[in-house]
Parts: C-alpha cells; structure tokens; sequence
C-alpha cells in the first residue's frame, strides 16, 4: 500500500511542474497541462497547473498528448503564448467568447 501512495505522490509532482519550451518557433513543448478546452491549425487553449494558455500560430498540430504526465508538444509557425487569468479580466472573457461562438 505504501508502494501505491507513493507511486500517486510522484505522479503529482510531475503533474504540478510547468514548463514551456519553444524551439525555433516551430516546436512547442509544455508540461503542467490539465486539460485540452480546444484547439485547431491557428489556435491551442490548454488549461495548465498555472492557468488557461492560449496558443496562436500557423499550422498547428499536436505532436505529441501525454494526459497522465501533463505533456503536450505542438508543432507549426508558433506567433504567440498568452496566459489568461483573473489579471486579465475583460481580456479574457473576450477570448473566451470569440472561442465558444
């Protein structure tokens, strides 16, 4: 049993780590990621261990879903990252709204 706690224990440490690794603006690596909300060729929203991250670029694909370590890999032209929170307000909610159309 105590084999098994600490198995769970690991895997949340992992989980909680947020990274974000962008090579050559053509392939993103990011750890810490919750959940997909959506995404398509121009836009990834990730819920992340750290808030919502918006992903906007050309040509985008998911490389790589890992769901039980909290990794995605996207690939493509790569134009900007932005965190969405509290701090953002309006700005968010605007986002928000032109993406559940």
């Amino acid at each position: 049993m105590n084999q098994f706690y600490d198995q769970t224990k690991h895997q949340k440490t992992v989980v909680e780590d947020h990274d974000v690794i962008l090579k050559g603006r053509k392939l993103l690596d990011i750890t810490g990621v919750k959940q997909v909300e959506s995404f398509d060729n121009e836009e990834f929203l990730l819920e992340t261990v750290m808030g919502y991250l918006a992903i906007r670029g050309q040509n985008l694909q998911m490389k790589n879903l890992d769901v039980d370590k909290g990794v995605v890999s996207i690939k493509g032209k790569i134009f900007d990252l932005v965190y969405l929170d509290e701090h953002h307000g309006d700005k968010a909610k605007g986002f928000f709204s032109k993406l559940f159309k």
